[in-house]
């Protein structure tokens, strides 16, 4: 047995004391841990940081790549819902995200996706029934049914959706929630039917309702949505029931942080160090029934060493009592991964996004920067040989969604705040179904945005007249399998034209790629058309 030791200023989180401390490791796990004479200048000693609730795929890299950028920053697990490669290639793609996750020293725990396709009114590439979760959730690789996105459907004792909890809570496994705004006799009935944890709270006051109905909740802080400063407080009255997650990262913001920054950030606002450093480290593995090490004796040997207690930056990470990250760089070997896919439509003529006007005034999708939710705001469109074009002078674009899976006419409608001047941005990262969604200011640009994104079967791309960049993404047309840091390298570029053409948005890509979210209030657009989130139904784009 090859053992080594490793001193610091260890954080014991449980007791609420830190001391200098000499920590055995052997055979990957903790043999013994011994009061030293104190040092301050010893590295501080803690549990890892885990993500409590993580589409690896926004990442736009396999799990094996994720797993190098994200153990830079700290991080040993994950709690990831791999639903969006499932609503693209089904079981295959669960088992895919499984396998490929293995082949690194990193802890995945995936969840089994309760919502696939998310709603009727989309066409997805996948789907996950019952007796597939059955079969999942029988795997020790699958820790939890994931977020049970109808809600609808779970406040109404719905027979597919209660047999699928009852199916969780055959195998002991908790349940995620996904209740955007939901409050009161609503959030209740949610609660009851055995509903753990919710990531989607926007408001402090929301989050407290669930809270007080025994719900678990992680606080998000995304590359798209952001509701840390919104619900941090909550951590003073609660700090057994917090958690925190990403949900949805982009690569380029992988590279810069992760978990980590939660946790600085809330320290920084004067929040107690060990009631943080439970919602990063140990809550995620009591409630989810992790493997993972919390620094006791016997435990895996999972943490790290941390410079500091304000910055939070990380000198070292060991999983297993393997190192692997240093001084900021991953020590983790890039491995070879398979290419799966589900892309099956032809290249688009400008034609195909005309929209033949029946009035000026048209509902709006207004995008907000940092959030989800898309209300329905009036706004007025130019006519052109009546059909409806773009009101760039007022920020009123198009924006269409493309079957991916099929031939069919792509659906348009109008959007604000993304802010082109010029040009056009698509992604075929389009939650949840991951058809191509695209915005612009003209229909010649879409096309040509979209094209691209066919041709190379998945990806980003932005078009500004001659210019174009395209970033491939050939696992299921939103991850790629490539070096993680070249991948945030090339979204870092495309990210920065998309901005140089106009948009104001922190996120462009990542913000676009949640406009087909149809199950985030208040107005969305899938590839069958125009959606409002609040009455579940179509809705037409001119209100004449």
């Amino acid at each position: 047995m090859n053992c080594f030791c490793v001193e610091g200023q260890l954080i014991d989180i449980e007791n609420r004391v830190i001391f200098s401390a000499e920590i055995k490791i052997g055979s990957g796990k903790i043999i013994s841990i011994r009061k030293i004479q104190h040092n301050s200048k010893l590295p501080y000693i803690s549990p890892g940081f885990i993500d409590a609730h993580v589409h690896v795929e926004s990442s736009m890299l396999v799990p094996s790549e994720f797993a190098r950028l994200a153990v830079v920053h700290g991080t040993v697990a994950t709690i990831s819902d791999p639903h969006e490669i499932a609503n693209v290639c089904g079981m295959e793609g669960v088992n895919y995200m499984i396998e490929n996750g293995k082949k690194v020293p990193f802890k995945f725990y995936f969840g089994a996706p309760s919502c696939v396709p998310a709603t009727p009114f989309e066409t997805a590439g996948g789907e996950i029934t019952a007796s597939d979760i059955n079969k999942l959730l029988e795997r020790k690789e699958i820790v939890y049914l994931a977020e049970m996105m109808n809600w609808p459907g779970t406040v109404n004792r719905d027979p597919l959706v209660m047999e699928k909890i009852a199916l969780a809570k055959k195998y002991g496994k908790p349940i995620d929630g996904h209740a955007p705004g939901l409050k009161g006799d609503l959030a209740a009935k949610y609660a009851s039917a055995g509903i753990t944890t919710d990531l989607e709270c926007f408001t402090n006051e929301e989050a407290l309702d669930k809270l007080q109905l025994g719900m678990k909740i992680a606080i998000r802080e995304g590359s798209a949505a952001k509701n840390f400063d919104a619900l941090i407080d909550l951590i003073d009255d609660y700090p057994s029931m917090i958690m925190f997650c990403s949900d949805d990262k982009h690569p380029d913001n992988l590279a810069e942080s992760h978990i980590n920054e939660l946790v600085s950030r809330a320290v920084k606002k004067g929040k107690n160090l060990f009631d943080v450093l439970k919602a990063a480290c140990i809550t995620p593995i009591l409630h989810y029934r992790l493997d993972v090490g919390m620094l006791k004796v016997g435990d895996p040997a999972d943490f790290i060493l941390i410079e500091d207690l304000e910055d939070f930056k990380v000198n070292a990470t060991y999983i297993n009592g393997e190192l692997v990250a240093k001084n900021g760089t991953t020590l983790i070997k890039k491995v070879e991964n398979k290419i799966i896919n589900n892309f099956e439509t032809s290249l688009k003529s400008s034609t195909d996004f005309q929209l033949k006007a029946n009035g000026a005034i048209v509902r709006v999708i207004e995008a907000l920067d940092g959030q989800l939710i898309t209300p329905e705001i009036l706004g007025q469109i130019s006519i052109q040989d009546g059909f409806a074009v773009a009101n760039v002078e007022s920020d009123i674009l198009k924006i269409t969604v493309v079957n991916r899976y099929k031939e069919a006419k792509p659906a348009v409608a109008f959007i604000k705040n993304f802010g082109l001047k010029s040009g056009a941005i698509a992604s075929s990262v389009g939650h949840d179904s991951h058809n191509i969604i695209s915005v612009g200011v003209d229909d010649e640009s879409i096309a040509k945005a979209v094209n691209l994104l066919i041709e190379v079967k998945g990806g980003v791309a932005a078009v500004d007249k001659e210019e174009q960049i395209v970033l491939p993404l050939p696992v299921g047309g939103v991850m790629s399998a490539e070096d993680g840091y070249e991948v945030a390298k090339a979204y870092t570029k495309i990210d920065q034209m998309a901005k140089s053409m106009g948009s104001k948005l922190q996120s462009p890509f990542m913000t676009l790629s949640f406009m087909a979210l149809l199950v985030i209030p208040d107005l969305k657009l899938s590839d069958k058309g125009l959606f409002d989130g609040q009455k579940f139904e179509f809705v037409d784009v001119f209100t004449g």
